[in-house]
């Protein structure tokens, strides 16, 4: 039988242990508050070293604000350095306010802040409004939201994705550059399924947003863009002849889009009837014209002078020949 001084050691001994586990945990959440503390102080003589601040900005808007943003997990670097760049640029309290209650939001919705952070220092130093910046975060939280929208759907089919916080910004960054969501997501199963890397799929994905802007500045639209990448799909077995059919058929609907008017005309600047507006190959004298007429409404004759010879046709141009 087990003695009962080693039931009441073994029960102090469980004590201490659970002592110690909470005393280690306290310690814990103490330091880590601290440390926020710490790091507030040092944002509060960032502000502190501009002028264009108020005590009341500073410490009723913008300290809780960052506060917030720190507790949410933004790291203190990031933090630290949009509250720089926004110093540095003497930016409104107020706008900046408002761009850290927008970087919180996105931060709640679980989204990666990464990219985010990007987008704001990029505008700061632009030295976009805070309008544009807000717009800019707007946007790349929808785009980092589909882009995740992505991953978990193929999740759902059973595949495993690696790396994926940094396929969500691949994802997101082809999505800003109007790579089709659909072709987006085909990539993805697809090179899962061939066991492709995180690389291979990245290099893939840049090489669709480069293919999405061509097309873009070769005049086609948003509805024509996807049409193009889904029939390169319908035509490619794997993921390595995706790019390659994208381009052929992009040669091809801008080689049949062209028309000679008198120069060429790209799909951006064709009309539905092929011709470019005020580009006729007949003078706007020409166009629906009769002769000219005297003040009396008759046709001048060529009595009282000499006529004057009709202008030669442009080189580009050849008369029609002369009727029967």
């Amino acid at each position: 039988m087990i003695s009962k001084n080693k039931i009441k050691n073994a029960t102090i001994l469980s004590l201490i242990t659970l002592l110690t586990i909470l005393s280690f945990t306290i310690s814990i959440f103490a330091a880590e508050t601290a440390t926020i503390d710490e790091q507030l102080e040092q944002l509060r003589d960032i502000l502190n070293s501009s002028p264009s601040y108020s005590d009341f900005q500073k410490n009723q808007m913008l300290l809780p604000a960052l506060q917030g943003i720190l507790e949410s997990g933004v790291s203190f670097e990031d933090t630290k350095e949009i509250v720089e760049n926004s110093v540095k640029k003497l930016t409104d309290a107020y706008d900046m306010k408002d761009i850290f209650d927008a970087l919180l939001e996105t931060k709640k919705k679980g989204l990666f802040t990464v990219s985010i952070i990007n987008k704001i220092n990029e505008g700061l130093a632009k030295n976009a409004g805070k309008v544009e910046i807000i717009l800019a975060i707007s946007t790349k939280a929808e785009n980092l939201r589909k882009a995740a929208e992505i991953l978990t759907e193929a999740r759902q089919e059973g595949l495993e994705i690696s790396g994926e916080k940094e396929m969500v910004g691949i994802l997101a960054d082809s999505l800003e550059n109007d790579v089709p969501q659909e072709s987006l997501s085909w990539l993805i199963k697809t090179g899962t399924s061939e066991g492709k890397s995180v690389m291979e799929i990245s290099e893939i994905s840049e090489e669709l947003s480069y293919l999405s802007l061509l097309a873009t500045d070769s005049g086609l639209s948003s509805e024509e863009i996807s049409l193009l990448f889904k029939k390169a799909i319908e035509n490619s077995t794997n993921i390595e002849e995706i790019c390659e059919n994208i381009q052929t058929g992009l040669e091809t609907q801008i080689s049949t889009a062209k028309t000679e008017t008198g120069g060429t005309v790209t799909p951006s600047t064709t009309t539905d009837s092929g011709t470019l507006p005020g580009s006729s190959t007949e003078s706007p004298t020409e166009v629906g014209e009769t002769s000219p007429t005297n003040e009396s409404g008759e046709a001048p004759t060529e009595t009282g002078g000499t006529p004057e010879p009709s202008p030669t046709p442009p080189a580009d141009e050849t008369p029609s020949p002369p009727e029967n």
